[in-house]
């Protein structure tokens, strides 16, 4: 297809990461990873996220607090924090190194080598930033899962489930996984289409010398 160039995939690829990106940040720091509603009192929501834990009432609204001691964390809360901070940390570059590499950025232009490491580089770092992003989200999800349906807890004690950040990090994990992979979709392009030329520039050139010869004897 026409639209399907090297260029449009790069771009493509680097929207994607980088609305992967942002979207990463976002929910690291939002607190609505877990939710628990109580039916003793319905008329209190508890929300947990990696950083605050809050309480929303109709009386008071929402309140929120930070956790106030690093090690006291849960150990998966805990890992969950480290490695959604590595995926910021990775995609950042990723991104950064991706965005140098683009044909259409003047940085760097004429030297294609260059830029095609940067390329696949960024694709690294970005398909990283994506994984670490599925597997904190994941692992909490399945811990949820463990402990809800826990037959040695009595049934009124109430249960974290699912958050809306949750779903949000799945989402961005995995645009920043395909956006990743479709960088070095497009540097396989940017290598065929190389080669192409490689191939065509020789012919015309022969074809050009071919032609001036025939000239000089038709003067002749």
């Amino acid at each position: 297809m026409v639209l399907l160039t090297t260029k449009f995939v790069q771009r493509a690829s680097l929207f994607m990461s980088f609305g992967g990106l942002v979207t990463t940040v976002i929910t690291t720091f939002l607190p609505l990873w877990k939710t628990m509603n109580s039916d003793l009192n319905e008329m209190e929501n508890w929300y947990e996220g990696l950083w605050h834990m809050c309480i929303y009432t109709e009386e008071v609204g929402i309140h929120c607090k930070a956790f106030e001691s690093f090690l006291a964390l849960p150990l998966d809360t805990l890992a969950s924090r480290v490695l959604m901070c590595l995926s910021i940390a990775t995609g950042f570059l990723g991104v950064a190194a991706a965005f140098f590499g683009l044909q259409s950025v003047e940085i760097g232009s004429g030297r294609e080598r260059m830029k095609r490491t940067l390329l696949i580089l960024g694709g690294v770092f970005i398909v990283v930033s994506g994984i670490t992003t599925l597997a904190p989200v994941s692992l909490m999800a399945y811990i949820m899962v463990v402990k809800f349906w826990d037959e040695n807890l009595p049934d009124v004690m109430p249960r974290w489930e699912y958050g809306e950040a949750m779903f949000s990090a799945w989402f961005a994990g995995l645009l920043l996984v395909v956006g990743g992979a479709f960088l070095f979709v497009a540097v396989c392009m940017g290598d065929h289409e190389s080669k192409l030329q490689s191939k065509i520039l020789p012919r015309n050139l022969e074809q050009c010398s071919r032609t001036q010869h025939y000239r000089k004897t038709e003067i002749i």
